[in-house]
């Protein structure tokens, strides 16, 4: 161990026994991806006092204690932009942001700069979580680019290991508002499927069968109706890549505006057009979680955008 390193120690229970080493670990290290651990165990970083072969294929046993090694996080190769941020909350540990439609959340092709990342690191000047191996803001999670709403980042590693294992454990309160086609029926009602990437097309989710995939789950309340559409109230259980979208379309009432998973309904197109709406619609606005360090439970609102009220006005029947 040299200076700067951290240590995290994690002891292999029922539920892991007989899986591989490097999935194992990943499931109990909710905020280490597997890949990230499969490198540590290639440098060395990963021991056991039971076992002197460490092998990321190895089966792992019930009892087994294992202590990784974290190196300190090397610097990210992203530049610090002065992007305006709308900061719902902040502390020492964390920050929640009011994230508005068209904004990246983390730099890709396509996307390198002007994202919440590149703002992030300019506001929180290094006080960063540095937990996923690289000098950067703790994003724990994400919403899509066209997605408005509320988003917490980490600022510590203890808030990025404490929160990453609230999204695991599905207790964090999320809520999103969802403009759709069509008037769900029943009114309300869970969509509990398994979700992946589309056969068809690789940038896009689909829903699969059982077992294929990753298990999820969107608990859905019709709030108003509308002309031809309807105000959905969605709480997330678990959050998968485009899980809204994909489970309302599921339902045959996909989001208005979704360029991937809706097709335009008519009678809606000049509407659209007349507002310039060219996003889905769809918003987090509810976000509730306890706090790491101070363990109390924190809820917090976003009133929706200004271009789905100014939609919700032209359908309202």
């Amino acid at each position: 161990m040299v200076p700067g390193d951290s240590i995290i120690e994690a002891a292999i229970g029922e539920a892991q026994h007989g899986l591989r080493l490097d999935r194992a670990l990943a499931d109990l290290l909710p905020d280490l991806s597997r890949e990230r651990l499969k490198a540590l165990i290639g440098e060395g970083q990963v021991r056991s006092p039971q076992t002197a072969k460490i092998n990321a294929s190895a089966k792992v046993v019930a009892g087994q204690l294992y202590t990784i090694t974290l190196p300190p996080p090397v610097p990210l190769d992203t530049v610090a932009q002065d992007i305006p941020l709308v900061i719902i909350h902040e502390d020492a540990e964390l920050i929640v942001v009011d994230k508005p439609a068209g904004l990246v959340v983390h730099p890709a092709a396509g996307n390198l700069d002007g994202t919440l990342v590149n703002a992030l690191l300019h506001h929180c000047a290094g006080q960063l979580s540095g937990i996923g191996g690289v000098a950067r803001p703790g994003i724990v999670h994400r919403i899509d680019k066209d997605t408005s709403g509320l988003l917490v980042v980490a600022k510590t590693d203890r808030a990025h290991e404490g929160l990453a294992r609230q999204f695991k454990d599905h207790s964090i309160d999320r809520l999103y508002a969802a403009i759709v086609y069509g008037v769900p029926l029943p009114g309300s009602g869970t969509v509990d499927t398994w979700i992946g990437r589309s056969d068809a097309d690789r940038k896009k989710m689909a829903v699969h069968r059982e077992g294929r995939g990753k298990h999820a789950v969107t608990h859905y309340r019709t709030v108003e109706h509308l002309k031809g559409a309807a105000m959905v109230e969605c709480r997330l259980e678990t959050g998968r890549t485009h899980q809204v979208r994909v489970h309302m379309a599921h339902l045959g009432h996909p989001l208005i505006g979704d360029p991937v998973y809706g097709r335009e309904r008519k009678g809606f197109k000049s509407i659209l057009e007349t507002l310039g709406f060219k996003r889905q619609a769809l918003h987090a606005k509810t976000l509730g979680f306890i706090h790491p360090a101070t363990e109390k439970p924190l809820m917090f609102q976003s009133v929706l955008p200004a271009d789905m009220q100014e939609l919700l006005s032209e359908l309202h029947v």
